[in-house]
């Protein structure tokens, strides 16, 4: 089957959004982890690296996934494919 260039374009934006939101989350899991004791101010009355591993990382998570459904209703009905409802 060949893609046309409206299909490119489309899975050229998911995969530039997608790659986006996966450093997003790889800095909020592991880079806030690995310098977490470098990290030693108070944020909402917490210890930062408290914060981001009790519930700060799990913040970042939910806003990503909405961010990302959002998004892709958006480029979905952009380019005529979205599901009815």
């Amino acid at each position: 089957m060949q893609l046309t260039e409206k299909h490119r374009q489309y899975w050229q934006k998911n995969l530039r959004i997608t790659a986006v939101l996966l450093a997003i989350w790889f800095v909020a899991t592991f880079v806030v982890a690995y310098f977490a004791r470098d990290l030693s101010f108070n944020f909402f009355g917490w210890p930062f690296s408290f914060y981001m591993a009790a519930q700060g990382s799990l913040v970042v998570y939910v806003v990503i996934i909405w961010f990302y459904a959002r998004y892709m209703n958006k480029l979905d009905q952009e380019h005529g494919v979205a599901e009815e409802v």
